[in-house]
């Protein structure tokens, strides 16, 4: 499987993302055409090399020359977005990023979304940044991006609203649940626009995951700095694991001894709704040799701090461990199949495009066992027969 890493060690923003992209090979001309059918006019797009402390990447500019409408509301740009000839996955993907930065500026200035000005990332060289970027990741053919953790900066900027500390309001609100540092660069090397993209983008933050390296691109910031190279690395390679695919994970635990245990089950049910991967139960011994259990969560990298949230709220827990982990996982799709007492889902996984395990949905063969009067044995093993005809049939 093809993938992407973000290396940001000196940040994220749009542009730089844009960059890296094209250094890497994008198509540029697929990008011109579609950004052309966004039906932005009145500003040139420029990609030239540059030399940024002592790596060479590639810089992107985009210079209004004609008055531009900087005050638009998310319609206004979602409207663009929906009647462009871009592809579904960038219409949905741009839409998205805006959705978020209206929804983070409505939440810092306590309004609604709707009745945000987009201001700066509403202007037209955000809205290049932004399905720009994305057309770009399209023309790359990747099947997953991953990330680092994000180097933010310290210090202050100023925007329209005055002094802002670094990283920006936005900028924070962007990132929750993503790792984050700052090494005392005293200026802002993520804004809102690159955090926005980064965080839509990506489906971890993390370790570089196992892959064999393809090829590598180089984003230029706007402005040297002098500790360092001002650039976004992007990394594309195919996936270690003899066709097995990749990701990043988050994982949570804690420990609990005084708890009733009948409000387990609760707190499972709970993490499951808010769409964690996995929770499980292990028993331990505590201090002083107290019964105890352990709650362990796996989930999607930005899900920790809601995660946190719900066992804090629903646990008598004061702290919790967690780390970012990367997995190798059976490439999936779920299918219903036809059974003589009804339809049952199956989840199907795949490795290297040869099918290597079917698995019945269990809430559905335990109701179809139940509106029967059969033995829940019985609808699996004909669910997994079904499936198997199916797919024999498809030659998988």
């Amino acid at each position: 499987m093809r993938v992407l890493y973000f290396d940001c060690f000196c940040g994220v923003s749009g542009d730089m993302i844009l960059g890296s992209l094209l250094d890497l090979g994008a198509d540029e001309q697929q990008l011109r055409s579609g950004l052309d059918s966004v039906g932005l006019t009145g500003y040139e797009l420029t990609a030239e090399p540059v030399v940024r402390g002592s790596l060479a990447a590639t810089n992107v500019t985009v210079v209004v020359t004609d008055q531009d409408p900087t005050h638009r509301h998310l319609h206004d740009i979602e409207s663009m977005i929906d009647n462009s000839a871009v592809s579904d996955n960038v219409k949905q993907g741009s839409k998205t990023v805006f959705e978020r930065l209206a929804e983070t500026e409505a939440r810092i200035h306590n309004t609604t979304p709707d009745r945000i000005h987009f201001h700066e990332v509403g202007a037209t060289d955000s809205i290049v940044d932004v399905v720009g970027s994305l057309i770009a990741l399209d023309t790359l053919r990747v099947a997953a991006v991953h990330s680092s953790p994000v180097h933010v900066g310290t210090g202050e900027v100023r925007c329209e609203h005055g002094a802002l500390p670094v990283p920006a309001p936005a900028t924070v609100e962007l990132l929750r649940g993503v790792p984050v540092y700052s090494h005392g660069i005293r200026t802002e090397l993520s804004t809102p626009t690159g955090a926005a993209l980064i965080t839509t983008m990506s489906r971890s933050f993390g370790p570089m995951p196992p892959m064999t390296i393809e090829a590598v691109g180089y984003g230029a910031g706007r402005k040297e700095i002098a500790e360092r190279p001002n650039v976004l690395r992007a990394i594309l390679g195919e996936t270690a694991g003899d066709g097995a695919e990749t990701d990043m994970v988050a994982v949570l635990e804690t420990t609990i001894d005084d708890m009733n245990p009948e409000q387990y089950p609760w707190l499972v049910d709970r993490l499951l709704e808010a769409g964690v991967k996995d929770v499980y139960l292990v028993p331990a011994i505590g201090k002083g040799g107290r019964p105890a259990t352990s709650v362990v969560v796996i989930c999607d990298a930005h899900m920790v701090e809601r995660v946190a949230t719900i066992i804090f709220e629903e646990t008598s827990s004061f702290g919790l461990r967690y780390r970012f982990e990367s997995r190798l996982k059976l490439s999936r799709e779920f299918r219903q199949v036809q059974t003589q007492w009804g339809p049952v889902r199956v989840k199907i996984g795949t490795i290297s495009g040869k099918t290597v395990s079917i698995s019945p949905e269990f809430r559905d063969c335990k109701d179809v066992a139940e509106q029967n009067a059969v033995p829940l044995k019985r609808v699996y093993e004909a669910a997994r027969a079904a499936a198997k005809q199916i797919i024999e049939g498809n030659g998988a």
